[in-house]
């Protein structure tokens, strides 16, 4: 039997995430193949869509897992979409990612299907900050940018003034906010659950450094390995099955009533997530992509 070709679409093979995914792919009998994004050329073609690699064909891949940077995301997608007229399987489709990038959409289909998330809203440049703010049950809020990563781009008003200050200097710049409610009993920290397929695969709370709200890793933020109860890993799972992922990252905030799910990451990094839970989540990933293939040939 020819040797399963795992590709893995990430720009450098250094990165924790890509060099434990290459591993537990050689653990499972499989070839990693680490393709750099950017250098991959899109060939459209009436005799079939193709790719090249550093200019050389790219054939006979089993399945690719993507791993798209927000620095990259728009040729990213290309990539992807382009794997997927190749009938390459894919964990994560580029619809998908592209819902889970914009928070907004993201938040708004969750909310369609009924998954539990803040309150939030957006308008444009212009309206009275002041009843954006009344809309979401008042101050504190936390102010978003649409597509900000790892924290950047997010912060707390306490005053009005400081609302008014943030939203207008992100308007000022031609940035997309949203508002959303503060959840005050989970202040400074929230949950990160992986979800794999129809399962989460390991979830640790994330408390933020003194003085500091974000609770990211990136951010400071120490994990710690916890065991969710039935109703957060059920709202996971749903969460990421109502985007169309199947490998996610699914941040939610212990409310008084529950979780809410705050956003999805469709590339998450799982080194904190590892050390924390001392779980396989690399072959977790592995596992689940390779199977993708074999369902699409049983079709």
């Amino acid at each position: 039997m020819p040797r399963k070709r795992l590709c893995i679409l990430s720009r450098k093979k250094s990165l924790y995430s890509t060099s434990r995914l290459v591993e537990a792919a050689r653990q499972q009998g499989a070839q990693p193949v680490v393709m750099d994004t950017l250098r991959c050329t899109l060939v459209v073609s009436p005799q079939g869509n193709s790719l090249l690699y550093r200019g050389e064909p790219m054939e006979g891949l089993t399945a690719a897992i993507p791993r798209i940077g927000a620095s990259i995301t728009t040729y990213g997608m290309a990539v992807v979409s382009h794997l997927e007229t190749m009938n390459v399987p894919v964990p994560n489709p580029a619809a998908s990612i592209a819902r889970s990038r914009d928070k907004l959409r993201c938040l708004q289909l969750l909310a369609q299907a009924g998954v539990d998330v803040p309150r939030t809203v957006m308008a444009t440049a212009g309206m009275k900050v002041r009843q954006l703010v009344d809309s979401i049950g008042g101050l504190p809020c936390i102010i978003k940018l649409l597509r900000g990563t790892q924290g950047v781009g997010v912060m707390i008003a306490n005053t009005r003034t400081e609302a008014e200050t943030i939203v207008q200097t992100f308007w000022g710049l031609g940035q997309d906010v949203c508002l959303q409610e503060f959840i005050v009993e989970s202040s400074g920290r929230d949950v990160r659950a992986l979800v794999v397929g129809d399962e989460v695969v390991g979830a640790m709370r994330r408390q933020a450094r003194g003085g500091e709200f974000r609770s990211n890793i990136h951010r400071g933020g120490e994990g710690t390995s916890i065991q969710l109860d039935a109703h957060f890993q059920q709202t996971a799972v749903r969460a990421a099955k109502c985007i169309g992922l199947s490998v996610c990252g699914v941040d939610m905030l212990e409310g008084k009533t529950g979780p809410k799910v705050m956003e999805l990451n469709s590339s998450p990094g799982f080194e904190g997530l590892e050390t924390a839970t001392k779980a396989d989540i690399a072959g977790a990933i592995v596992r689940h992509s390779l199977s993708l293939s074999r369902k699409s040939e049983a079709k």
